[in-house]
């Protein structure tokens, strides 16, 4: 059975639309009886699965690890990878500014000998 729908205004910007669909139900715009199921065949999912040989004794560890923080491990798993390659990354950016600047230049911070503070 066809509904009778109302159609959609025309907006100016996306904050207008954004303002009109806080206040109106989609429901009165689309009639639902005519939506057809879509497949995406193509599309790939957002993680992928691999496979990884760790010692025993850092599973453990980090199982031990997600316990403590009430995580599943291998979550935790892949916020400690990520962390890793986000420092690396940035350790490799940073060389290559570093590497980019003009002779002499020293943007690496140095060690105070008395205290071991970096200044």
């Amino acid at each position: 059975m066809k509904t009778k729908t109302k159609n959609i205004p025309a907006f100016k910007n996306e904050d207008e639309e954004r303002d009109f669909w806080a206040t109106h139900s989609s429901l009165d715009y689309f009639d639902l009886s005519t939506a057809r199921r879509v497949v995406f065949p193509n599309l790939k999912p957002s993680t992928k699965t691999i496979s990884i040989r760790l010692p025993e004794s850092l599973i453990d560890a980090l199982k031990a690890q997600a316990n403590r923080l009430d995580v599943p491990y291998q979550s935790l798993a892949k916020i400690y990878l990520a962390r890793e390659v986000e420092r690396e990354r940035r350790i490799f950016s940073d060389e290559t500014v570093l590497a980019e600047q003009p002779a002499g230049y020293n943007a690496r911070p140095k060690k105070n000998k008395k205290s071991g503070y970096i200044r």
